[in-house]
């Protein structure tokens, strides 16, 4: 999102409250973010709370002083994409229908930006038929819209109507902002550290967070393949639009990752999968006694190694992950070697910015052809869709 415009539309709905967090979030990522409000916007949340969050002036008034000549014009073609949150029932009428009586409503009138609707309103006001055919007709024209969420609304009703929560809608704009280059790829992506269980509350596995792969998956989505995460336990939400296969153990993931490649275009393993389990995991919890424990430990299967030379793996594009503290050149190339792969992707992870658990990475990759390509430390967002770019070409010249 750094560098975009983007337009922040708000209209007259009890849900206005929650685009002060959305401004907020599109600033975070960099965005140079407007606002403009409907009349009725102004009741539930002020113009100047958009101004201190966005850095800009808010337009909410057609003649009024906040508003240049031809802001009208000139805000929904020069930006990025509109994104109206929320979009409540009256307005995406009068957009269905081509009315232009204020601000808002002409300069989507007029736009030539992507727009994103974020629907809120009342449960029966939602279903209505009118709505329905309104919404449509929107979608037919190629606007974005989002489902409303689900559950308690501000009218002590339940069902459908909610506004989406803000980060659903950031990543739904990143979406919207995203070249399609994957659309009909089936990408299988597997993240995160497993569990090794020792006995009921105690196990072996490592660092891993899962954000980096987390970050594939969502790049993936976004530029529009068909994404089946498998993937270890970790606090990270599932990306959006993603089918999410649960494991705690490697040979869990082993038979997820080998039942879910057949039919992939793209298998990329960044999981951090243990290499060995405990022999034996006991019942009970085992209690503290002796002054030391052994614990024999069995050799987990190297699921990328076994996809690679098997029938699963065949017609699928196979990119690894690898995590290394030293000579990080010589175990990737290896790796990529005796795995059969068609790419590796190492780092070193005893970097404090480029390892486990923080937000940047700097990678080398390594091809089947023997060419190696150094990335600059960048966001492990920014990882991916390198990544991804990478992939993409692999793909194209086979």
């Amino acid at each position: 999102m750094k560098g975009k415009d983007i337009v922040v539309g708000v209209t007259g709905g009890i849900a206005a409250y929650k685009a002060a967090e959305l401004v907020r979030l599109l600033v975070r990522e960099e965005a140079r973010v407007k606002v403009a409000m409907t009349a009725n916007a102004t009741r539930f949340v002020t113009p100047l709370t958009f101004e201190a969050l966005s850095g800009n002036r808010v337009v909410w008034r057609m003649f009024g002083e906040d508003a240049g000549a031809m802001d009208h014009i000139t805000w929904g073609q020069e930006a990025d994409l509109i994104i109206l949150a929320p979009a409540t029932a009256n307005f995406i009428a009068k957009v269905a229908h081509g009315l232009a009586d204020d601000f808002l409503s002409t300069m989507v009138l007029a736009a030539t930006a992507p727009i994103l609707a974020c629907p809120a309103m009342n449960t029966r006001m939602y279903e209505n038929p009118v709505t329905t055919e309104n919404l449509s007709s929107l979608k037919s024209r190629g606007l974005h819209i989002m489902s409303p969420g689900e559950g308690q609304l501000a009218c002590r009703t339940e069902g459908p109507g909610r506004l989406p929560e803000p980060p659903d809608i950031l990543e739904e704009a990143k979406r919207c902002l995203s070249k399609q280059d994957l659309a009909g790829l089936r990408v299988l992506v597997t993240a995160g550290a497993t569990h090794e269980p020792m006995d009921p509350v105690r196990f072996i596995s490592n660092r891993s967070t899962g954000k980096m792969g987390y970050a594939v998956a969502a790049a993936a989505c976004r530029r529009g393949a068909s994404v089946t995460l498998v993937t270890g336990p970790t606090s990270i939400s599932p990306p959006r639009g993603a089918s999410v296969e649960d494991v705690q153990t490697a040979l869990e993931m082993r038979e997820a990752v080998l039942e879910k490649a057949t039919g992939c275009d793209v298998v990329i393993m960044t999981a951090a999968v243990s290499d060995y389990r405990p022999h034996r995991s006991a019942k009970e919890k085992m209690k503290k006694g002796a002054e030391s424990l052994s614990l024999e430990l069995d050799r987990n299967p190297d699921i990328l190694e076994e996809l690679g030379h098997s029938e699963n793996g065949k017609g699928c594009l196979l990119v690894g992950f690898a995590a290394e503290t030293h000579q990080l050149m010589a175990h990737a190339m290896e790796k990529l070697k005796k795995k059969n792969l068609d790419m590796i992707v190492a780092n070193d992870v005893s970097r404090e910015d480029a390892g486990f658990a923080c937000d940047t990475n700097e990678v080398k990759m390594f091809f089947r052809d023997g060419r190696v390509e150094d990335s600059p430390l960048m966001s492990k967002e920014d990882v991916a869709d390198l990544v991804l770019d990478r992939i993409n070409a692999l793909r194209k010249s086979t």
